[in-house]
């Protein structure tokens, strides 16, 4: 079939929303309340947010030419997001693995959950929580377990020096508390 035959969506396949991929053999690791927050968001749009909007399509359908209706594109492209959001958080709570960090508490060595502060060689301080894929905000201090800096930091201890491989230059570590939720 020819491609001027093939209507060609909006990225519709693409449903990764930015997300980094799960790497091939591991499980979808998530805290409990990352794991709430992606629910909640899950039944919200089909709850809320998708019942509204095809409330505003139907009427929109309902008032005739829906070639310049606007409600009615802009409405079905809102559905076509949502129904893509649906899609990626349900094959992610599918897979997801949730990992409650409390089960450390007072541990002094570096799991998924952790709070570590270290320092690099420099002597700049930096404290970041290990997290799931879907759940990581660098600019917070939340970092995937999968980054470079979790996977160097991830079963050292507290006084424990790690070696970082960066694209500049290998960073020497210090690992200097680790916390854990109680």
């Amino acid at each position: 079939m020819s491609k001027a035959f093939v209507k060609e969506t909006e990225q519709d396949e693409d449903d990764d929303f930015g997300a980094p991929a799960i790497p091939a053999g591991s499980k979808n690791y998530m805290t409990p309340q990352g794991h709430q927050r992606m629910k909640d968001e899950f039944l919200r749009l089909i709850d809320v947010d998708r019942p509204e909007v095809v409330k505003i399509v139907s009427w929109a359908a309902s008032n005739g030419d829906r070639s310049e209706n606007g409600d009615y594109i802009y409405g079905k492209r809102r559905l076509r997001e949502i129904d893509r959001r649906i899609r990626f958080l349900s094959k992610r709570l599918d897979v997801a693995e949730v990992v409650d960090p409390r089960v450390h508490h007072g541990s002094d060595q570096v799991f998924f959950g952790a709070t570590v502060l270290y320092e690099n060689q420099d002597g700049l301080e930096t404290t970041v929580t290990i997290v799931g894929i879907d759940e990581f905000d660098p600019l917070n201090g939340r970092i995937s377990w999968i980054s470079p800096v979790a996977r160097a930091l991830t079963k050292s201890r507290t006084g424990d020096t790690v070696m970082l491989k960066t694209p500049a230059r290998i960073e020497e570590l210090t690992i200097l508390d680790v916390n854990y939720p109680a």
